[in-house]
């Protein structure tokens, strides 16, 4: 008698791109308790390692508005499953690098193909996904998202402490034989597809707009002020507008930007931005805090954390019910002030306030972060056209991308900046650092939720109408 694997009817494919996207989230949260003892291994300063961190963001985003491409052109199932091993080979260099260039470079090669594996496994299943069945789908595709960063921390810490943080990336290769397995199972086979030319003048746009802003922003955080990191950022700035130029008038651009005319896509981008610049770099500065403010291990820093993905989870099933019963703009509004005041409460931490405290900010933290997560992701493509979607899509996923690699960078950045306000100067991270970067990266949050202002009081209220009566219209309704 043989065993035989199998799964509800439409679930499976969902389930497989879930995994990756873990795998991928794992990667990504379960460095961020080691980076002390990896700088150390390096010869390097601890916050200097957060280009380790943000090179594989940052080359994912460059190359996430071609997955959607290079898929079309050679088949999803080769791509996903090419992905998946270059995912597998990059995880065993960065375990074996001896220095932050070699491990910079193997953090760029997992970027690259996790640029292919999650967007490209996100597009089978949007193609082989029934409209009423997209919403379940999606939801099963995010979970992953909020559970790797619980297990991330901690496991990086408990492997960092008991054992040797090159053991973290050696986690990936199990889980990637698991799913190019599976992939082979799940995957269609479909043939690529001529005719579409390449926006090659779209991609070097994009890629050296996103190199030359993260790039300077870094030289900032290593030279401070001074002519070069100055050029790069406005060289990205004016090559951001000739992108943005270039993809409205040409037939075939990697980057549509037809969606951003409407106003509630919009508004999800340029707020969302915000937004996750400064959740993008809490995972950052609070383990480096109870660290290096606290004198934590790694292990028992990554166990603080886990109280923010905690609240995280915590929040999730109410979410649905919330964003039914209120107006998304009230949500968004009320919900992102009490997420900044949160950010902004972290400047008042130090050993001396109490444990439990400590865990319930962190908690409070973690549940309006996934609040709002969940409010932008629902409304971002609610009024979006079907014939828009896919650029819709490569878009904002290009957008979240580079905003959660400058979280990073200037979460990096504004522990430089607090050094202005350090009178014991030195090589040291002290914790008064740390609370005026907290204070900065709080006002990212609140900037880009105020930007919800803009938003009209009935945004959403499609979908909430489409969820109230469920038997009043048709699932392919208007």
């Amino acid at each position: 008698m043989s065993f035989k694997f199998s799964l509800p009817a439409g679930s499976a494919l969902p389930l497989l791109v879930a995994g990756a996207f873990f795998m991928e989230n794992l990667d990504a949260t379960v460095i961020v308790t080691a980076l002390p003892q990896m700088a150390q291994a390096f010869g390097v300063h601890p916050v200097d390692m957060n280009i380790g961190v943000s090179a594989y963001i940052l080359t994912t985003t460059v190359f996430i508005p071609a997955s959607g491409w290079i898929a079309n052109r050679f088949g999803t199932r080769k791509v996903f499953s090419m992905a998946i091993v270059l995912f597998a080979l990059a995880s065993i260099l960065c375990s074996v690098s001896t220095s932050l260039a070699t491990f910079t470079a193997a953090r760029m090669l997992q970027g690259f193909s996790g640029a292919l594996m999650v967007p490209v496994g996100r597009l089978v299943v949007l193609r082989n996904t029934s409209k009423s069945d997209l919403i379940r789908a999606i939801a099963t595709i995010t979970w992953p998202g909020l559970v790797a960063p619980i297990i991330g921390p901690p496991l990086g810490g408990f492997i960092t402490t008991f054992a040797s943080w090159h053991w973290i990336f050696i986690i990936n290769v199990p889980l990637s034989v698991v799913a190019l397995y599976f992939s082979q199972k799940l995957v269609p086979a479909l043939p690529g597809e001529k005719g579409v030319p390449f926006d090659w003048l779209g991609f070097v746009l994009t890629g050296a707009a996103c190199l030359g802003l993260m790039f300077g922003l870094d030289l900032f955080n290593q030279q401070g002020v001074s002519w070069l990191p100055i050029v790069c950022v406005v060289g990205s700035i004016l090559l951001g507008a000739l992108t943005v130029l270039h993809s409205i008038r040409t037939p075939f651009p990697l980057l549509p930007m037809v969606a951003m005319k409407i106003k509630s896509y919009a508004v999800t981008i340029y707020g969302g931005s915000l937004f996750r610049i400064a959740i993008g770099a809490l995972p950052f500065l609070l383990p480096l805090m109870f660290q290096l403010g606290y004198g934590m291990s790694a292990f028992d820093a990554g166990l603080l954390v886990l109280a923010v993905f905690a609240g995280n989870l915590a929040m999730k099933p109410f979410t649905s019910a919330i964003l039914h019963r209120f107006k998304f703009r009230s949500v968004m509004l009320v919900n992102g002030i009490l997420n900044s005041l949160t950010i902004f409460a972290c400047a008042l931490l130090t050993p001396e306030v109490p444990t439990s405290l400590t865990l319930l900010l962190l908690f409070a933290s973690g549940m309006t972060r996934s609040m709002q997560f969940t409010a932008l992701n629902t409304l971002t493509f609610s009024q979006v056209p079907s014939e828009q979607m896919g650029g819709a899509n490569t878009l904002a996923n290009t957008v979240q991308q580079l905003s959660t690699g400058l979280g990073i960078t200037i979460g990096a950045l504004s522990l430089r900046v607090a050094e202005h306000f350090q009178t014991d100067a030195g090589s040291t991270v002290h914790l008064e650092q740390f609370h005026v970067a907290f204070i900065i990266i709080g006002l990212f949050s609140l900037v880009g939720t105020l930007n919800n202002l803009s938003l009209s009081p009935t945004a959403g209220d499609e979908i909430r109408r489409k969820k109230a009566p469920p038997s009043s219209a048709p699932a392919g309704g208007k």
